[in-house]
Order: structure tokens, then sequence, then C-alpha cells
């Protein structure tokens, strides 16, 4: 594009509106990992939607009473699946893996709403009223900004949730002395009663102890409980600072006579961790979360910013991705420049950078993984629970962690997932008669591991364990710290121990599985019908054959002598590789099946491209090849997570072109945002957050992580820049990539060629590659080594 722009930074780290948000998919969003908002911006009257991460239906109790299987369980049925497959009867092998299913994972609740009512001069403002008006997210900041005038008044309402404090601060001021009025008070779906203390108030909440999917149609979809499956308490807490009269009561919070003032907003809830029955009252709840608005209170409003902003800029600085944009585009409003600029690569660096502010904000140390919607969900019974998706959009989620230099925000999930093999041992155990650990398409704060009730085709895939724990390995890889190698092994060790006892021999010698789903997606059957049970799906083999590796290696860097190791280690010599179908394409099960759904938008057979690293346009050509072919036939047209993960491996077969026009697809504007989560196509909405639809925000994630592949690889050997260069992309510079092995890389280019700065944790040497050029450098720890790519 020769009208490109130099890079502005506004136009890459900012969204803005000239009118408040209509619905929650215009609203904006925050968060300090545990407790999420949404900022709406509203005129005389707005909302601020609340989300506490740990805010969950059920319990450990809920979870057992759910547990018991619709039919035959353990080894024998096990087998019974088995001979039924090698008989060749699909039917009958897709009723017999139904009898494993068991109920359903709990839900990832909206906690409430900070509802405002603002009065100008006595008067409340109305949109025709108001002039000037502007809302924005500024990214470097975590701050949202409401601005207008109302008779010659001027507003001004910034909002940011602080992770150092712990709080939700909304900081009011007006023009004019003592013009400002206000009345706040707190709402909730959840069952809930009012508390007063002094000049404070609360809400004080009871969670339901089940909440259904809204796909299942069960008599009661959400139900409370005295006993002792009864939900857990959760609580939050409001106090105000200002120049004005303050004045608390069961109705809520009011304020007159002010020229400023300062709301302190805090959350808390009886979670105490997946297998601990929550036992904290809501009054407890409100106790801990007034205590810290108390504290936060006692601080000036300059040192709660002050340390809010530092706590965010060292993490988000750490990278950021600037492009040339089109003339004028930074200066529209995001919907409108949604709308007409989608080509704009300053877009595609914003969405970029949102990403990683999104991490940011919904995954900190010591919290739970983000969900399907990160921490923010505004709907009781929220789209597929808003739990957790594992056989891809969890996995999705943490994609640009580790590459885009946010490890620390990764720990939610590698926490998490000793817990997750903890429950999963007696899933294994029970339901399959096999060592080890498994889970399936499905998990939540409880840590739920066993199938779904439901279609087999997303039901009957055991093997997310296998997955996951591939996030264990690639922290170890962009780190290199061996004791958290250390602390994991027993998961990754347990992961590897079940697919050992899962494999089968075939007639042809080789290992497989059986039975076998590729998740969410069908075949055609002999008789013409879709079915989902077979054997040995290209992903399944995948993802085993990865894990043996990735466990080989780490035995041998900890110096771990284990039988079962050699054990994995044989396995995996046995293990086929993908195949490659008659229409040239990588196969997605282990014959050539045709698909019920040729544009099927998992791309599960595909993940040897990624995010493992088996196939490779150098090492497996033909396999690259096929995968290619695979999405060709797949075409463009997705979900918008699925665009994502398509950009992705795009991106790995350095098919830069293909890259791009997946990342202009990723950025059209969603169809309908009429009413909240209704949408009838992909992309982004208002708010840039990712529709399926409806709202996901692994696509956001995704597509970062997507972005950074085209700027940098490093899953071989070598550490390869702008692999996947668009031509449309011709100057810009992105700061603090990371590369496998602790290589910190920062990239400028243009017509003229690369500078590259390569930062490297400890000393070694290193191959840098651009296109057919290669050149081997020697790293010191700490200092930085520039060079100049042609």
């Amino acid at each position: 594009m020769s009208n490109l722009v130099s890079p502005d930074r506004a136009g890459t780290h900012r969204l803005f509106y000239d009118h408040p948000a209509r619905s929650w998919l215009e609203a904006l969003p925050l968060g300090n990992g545990r407790i999420g908002a949404m900022a709406f911006g509203g005129v005389g009257s707005d909302r601020i939607g609340l989300n506490d991460e740990t805010c969950w239906s059920g319990g450990p109790e809920t979870a057992r009473l759910l547990s018991k299987p619709v039919g035959a369980i353990g080894a024998d049925a096990v087998q019974a699946v088995r001979a039924a497959l090698a008989a060749g009867d699909i039917r009958r092998a897709h009723e017999l893996a139904g009898g494993f299913h068991s109920g359903y994972s709990q839900a990832y609740l909206p906690l409430g709403d900070l509802l405002l009512d603002l009065a100008v001069d006595g008067s409340t403002p109305v949109a025709d009223d108001v002039a000037e008006y502007r809302r924005e997210l500024d990214l470097d900041l975590a701050r949202a900004l409401t601005e207008y005038e109302v008779s010659g008044v001027a507003v001004r309402q910034e909002v940011f949730v602080s992770a150092p404090d712990g709080v939700l601060v909304v900081r009011m001021t007006v023009s004019k002395p003592g013009a400002l009025g206000l009345a706040a008070r707190l709402d909730s779906q959840l069952r809930s009663r009012p508390q007063v203390d002094g000049d404070g108030i609360g809400l004080l909440l009871q969670a339901p102890a089940d909440v259904a999917p809204p796909h299942r149609d069960v008599p009661e979809p959400i139900r409370y409980s005295e006993g002792t499956d009864r939900g857990m308490a959760a609580a939050i807490a409001l106090r105000a600072r200002t120049d004005g009269v303050v004045h608390a009561d069961e109705t809520g919070l009011s304020v007159t006579g002010a020229t400023e003032l300062t709301l302190i907003l805090s959350t808390a809830t009886g979670y105490d961790g997946p297998s601990t029955v929550p036992t904290r009252t809501a009054e407890e709840c409100w106790a801990t979360a007034d205590d810290l608005v108390a504290a936060a209170l006692a601080r000036e409003y300059g040192e709660l910013t002050a340390d809010h902003t530092e706590d965010h800029q060292k993490l988000l600085r750490r990278a950021s991705l600037e492009l040339s944009g089109l003339p004028d585009a930074a200066t529209l409003p995001t919907d409108l420049r949604l709308a007409q600029h989608g080509d704009d690569p300053a877009l595609a660096a914003l969405v970029f950078n949102y990403g990683r502010y999104l991490m940011i904000a919904s995954s900190r140390p010591g919290g739970l993984p983000t969900t399907l919607q990160g921490i923010w969900n505004d709907i009781l019974r929220p789209p597929w629970s808003s739990n957790y998706t594992v056989n891809i959009n969890t996995e999705m989620n943490y994609w640009p962690a580790e590459t885009t230099a946010l490890p620390e925000c990764h720990q939610p999930l590698l926490d998490y997932l000793e817990h997750l093999a903890e429950a999963g041992r007696q899933t294994a155990e029970e339901r399959y008669g096999c060592a080890g650990w498994t889970a399936h398409h499905n998990a939540d704060a409880w840590c739920w591991t066993l199938p779904v009730e439901g279609d087999p085709r997303w039901s009957n895939w055991p093997m997310a364990g296998a997955w996951l724990v591939r996030h264990l390995w690639e922290h170890y890889a962009f780190t290199g710290d061996l004791d958290f190698l250390g602390r994991v092994w027993p998961v990754l060790r347990g992961a590897a121990e079940f697919c050992l006892d899962w494999l089968v021999e075939m007639p042809d010698g080789s290992l497989g599985t059986s039975p076998s789903t590729s998740p969410e997606n069908d075949y055609l059957a002999g008789d013409g019908e879709p079915a989902s049970v077979t054997i040995s799906s290209t992903m399944d083999l995948s993802l085993i054959a990865d894990l043996f590796d990735r466990c080989a290696q780490t035995a041998g860097l900890l110096g771990v002598i284990d039988p079962v190791v050699d054990r994995f280690v044989l396995a995996r010599k046995r293990i086929p590789e993908p195949s490659i179908g008659g229409r040239g394409q990588l196969q997605e099960w282990a014959a050539d099946l045709p698909e019920e759904d040729p544009h099927h938008r998992h791309m599960s057979h595909l993940i040897g491209l990624h995010p493992a690293d088996a196939i490779t346009p150098d090492s497996t050509p033909a396999l690259a090849a096929a995968a290619a072919r695979t999405l060709d036939l797949r075409g463009d047209q997705a979900t918008g997570w699925s665009l994502a993960w398509k950009i992705n491996l795009r991106a790995r077969l350095r098919d830069a072109a293909a890259a791009q026009r997946l990342v202009r697809a990723f950025l059209a504007p969603a169809d309908d945002t009429s009413t909240d989560y209704v949408g009838s196509g992909a992309g982004v909405y208002p708010n840039l957050f990712c529709a399926h639809p409806p709202f996901q925000i692994d696509g956001n994630f995704g597509a970062t992580a997507g972005i950074a592949e085209m700027l940098l690889q490093s899953h071989t050997s070598e550490i390869e820049v702008l692999p996947a260069l668009p031509i449309d992309w011709p100057a810009g510079r992105v700061t603090g990539l990371r590369a496998r092995g602790g290589v910190s890389v920062d990239l400028a280019w243009s017509t003229d060629g690369v500078d590259v700065t390569l930062t490297a944790d400890r000393d070694q040497e290193r191959v840098i590659r651009s296109g057919d050029q290669r050149i081997t450098v020697r790293l010191s720890a700490g200092t930085a080594h520039r060079l100049s790519l042609s």
C-alpha cells in the first residue's frame, strides 16, 4: 500500500467511540486478573458490569452428584466399544460410547452491576444535551475514560481496576464547583441482600448450587440449595471519598454538592480451591472485600493511579507492535474504523496489542485460568457455561503468553493443570481402567474432568490432558526454568501414562486409539449418515506422539531414570505419521473418510503444524503441503476463533498472503449486535471482542498469537524473523517478542531491510534466519546484539 502513513501509537493502543455503549459488546473491558469490569460510559445513567474470576455455580459436592455415568464404564466397557469398532459396527460403538457420559460442568457467573445515576446542577443529563462526547480505552494506562459537556459543565469519569490494591476505582469530576450529584447502587442476578455499614454499602450474594448449560433442557436450569451442595457465597463492597456530602442506606449510596468523588469497590467469594467446599459466609466475604476498599480509600487517588499504571505497564510495555496505517484511519471512532478500514495494517497492530492487554487484565498469578469469555460475562446461563472448553479454546487463550512476553499471565493455567491432573486420575481409573490422568472437552473451577452427557463427537475425547500439558513444556522452552519443569514432571508423566494405556495394537503392528473422535467433527459413514466414533484420529496420534517426545526430553533434562519413560520411547516409534488423502489433504482420521461438513471450523488434524512442531515446510515438506491443501479445502470462512487458528497455521507455512487474508477476515465487523451475544457472522464486535458468534475471547488471544507467528518463529532450532510478513505491511516495528531458548527479539523493517536486536537470558549460539539468509550469532546474557538483514 503506497498510501500508508508512519506508525501512530495512538492508533495501535487506543479504542475510542463518540457514543455510550448500547450493549455489553460495545462496553470496554477492564480487569486485574480477579475483578472484571465492563465500562459502558453512559450519560446520566451508567453501568459498570462486574465479575469475579472465582464466582462459579456449584461446588465439589455438585460435581459429585452430577458424576453418575449414563451406562457401563470401566475397562470392560472400553473393550466393548473397541470390539464394535473392530467388527465395523459404527452405530453400536456410538451407542456404547455414550455410556461413559455424566452430567455437565458448572458455569462462570456474572457477579453484579454498579449502577450510577448522575446529576449536574441538579438535573440528569440526557444524550441530546451532551456535547463533545468521547469514550475511550487506553491500553497503555489500562483505563476507561468518558468525557463530555452538559450545559457548559465538563464531566470526566475515569475507571480502572488495580491489581496492587485489589479494587475497582471510579473517579468523577466536574468543572463547576459543587455541581456533581450521584446515586450509586449495586445489583445482581444472583440472590442478594443489601449491606450498609456507616457510609459504605455492599451486596451479600449467594451463587446457585447448579447452573445447566443453555443447550441443556432440564426442569430446573438454575438451582439454589440449602443442602450440602449449596453454592458459594460472595459479596461486593463500595465506599466513596468526595468533597461533597455522602449518605448510605439500603437503597444505595448518594453524593450531593460534589466537585470530585472517588468510588472504590471490591469483591470476594467463598471459593477456596477446586476440591474444597466453600464455607465462607456472605458477611465474611463482604468483610474481606471491605477491608480492601478501606485500605485503598485511605490512599490518595494519585497514589492508586500511579501504582496501577506502574504495575500494568511493567507487563504491557514488554512487547508492542506498530504498523504503518491508512491516512486518518486512527482518527475515526473504533466502530467506524472497523466498518470502513478493516484492511488498515494499524488496525491489525491494535488487535495484537489489545490481545496482550486482555491477557494482563484477565490472567494473573495466583488466579484461575481465563474462561471462554476471559473474566467478562453478564449472562446467568452463559453460552457453553463460559467454562474451560479444553479441546481448543482454553489452549488458544494462552498461545500468546510466552511468545509475547507474558509468562506470569500463563501461570494460572500452569498451576490449574496440577489440580486438573489430580482430579483426572480418578476419571482415568474409574471410566477406563487406565493409569495416569485424563480430561475431556469441558472443565471448570471445580476441575471437572468427566465426559459430559451429549454427543460423542465432543464428549468422547479424552485427550485434553495430552494437549494441555504442552503448555508446561512451552513454558520451560521459553524460560529454561528447570525447577519448574521438575515440579510439573509428574503432571506430564501422568498424562503420558494415560495415553500409554489408551493405545491399542493395530492389525499392522502399529499403535492407535480406539475409540477415537476428532473434536466436534463428523465423517460420513458407509451408510451415508454422519458418524463420529472411529479409530486413530490424526489429532489423537499427533498429541500422543508429541507428548511422548516431550516426556523423553524432560526426563533427559532432569536426569530422571524411570522405566515408564523407556516405554514412552518404544511406543512412540510405533505411532504412524499422519496420512495424505486422495485429495492431497492431511487425513483427519485413519481412513480417508469424507467430512460431513467440508468447511468445519475445527482444524484438529493440523495440530502437528501448530501449536506442535512435528510438521514444518523444511523437515516434512510433503506433510506441510498436505496441511496447506487441507486449509485450502476448508476455506477461510469460519467462526472468529477458527479464523485465529488458521492465521497461526498459515503463518507456520510461511504463507504471508493467506495469513493476511485471514487477519482481514478476523477484523470484519460482526453482522449484528442489536442484542448481546447475537451475531450472524464471525469477526469482531464494536469493542473488538471476538465473535464466534457469540462472544468468545479465545479468538482475540489466538489472533495476537497468530500475528506474533507472522513476525517471529522459533519452534525449530532457528530463530526466523518475518517468516510470513504480508506485502501490505511494508514498514513497522515490534518489540519484545520472545523466542524459545530465552531470547527477546525486537524488529524494525522497511523497504530498506530489517534491523534485528536480540537479547538473551543466558549465553548461547543461535542461527537467525530471514528468508534464505542464515546468520549464526553468539549471544551473551543480558547484552543486546544487533544485526541488519537485507
